[in-house]
């Protein structure tokens, strides 16, 4: 059981820096080489959102008190940038493949959702932490 936790919460944190990482850098960078990182990404959010749901079952089944209230906030937060990530970038980037790569509007929707989903990330990642200390 120790080592299941010890490898579960080791791909959930090594694919949420992955996840947050390339997001911030995708968000200050306009965007660019945002096709080559989308598939990467969303595969690293999967794995976070699956391990993490897997802790939660694990640590956390049963309990909601203060810690299980800011994971929940973390959670949300994740959960949300993932699904800005895959529907809004992953529809401009659908259109920017049909269309060529000339769209402006198709660019700024992706640039919009990096950086809201890098906020909601930071979210994320400041809500999980605290969690251990509420």
């Amino acid at each position: 059981m120790q080592q299941a936790l010890m490898i579960a919460l080791s791909l959930h944190i090594l694919a949420a820096t992955f996840w947050a990482g390339s997001t911030f850098a995708l968000a200050r960078t306009s965007g660019s080489g945002g096709e080559q990182l989308f598939g990467p990404q969303m595969g690293a959010a999967a794995v976070a959102v699956l391990t993490g749901a897997y802790l939660w079952n694990v640590l956390h089944e049963g309990s909601f008190g203060t810690m299980e209230q800011w994971l929940t906030v973390g959670a949300a937060c994740a959960l949300l940038a993932l699904a800005i990530q895959a529907v809004v970038a992953g529809g401009a980037l659908r259109k920017l493949r049909r269309s060529g790569n000339d769209d402006f509007a198709a660019h700024f929707r992706i640039v919009v959702a990096h950086r809201v989903a890098a906020v909601l990330l930071v979210g994320a990642t400041v809500s999980m932490a605290a969690a251990r200390y509420a």
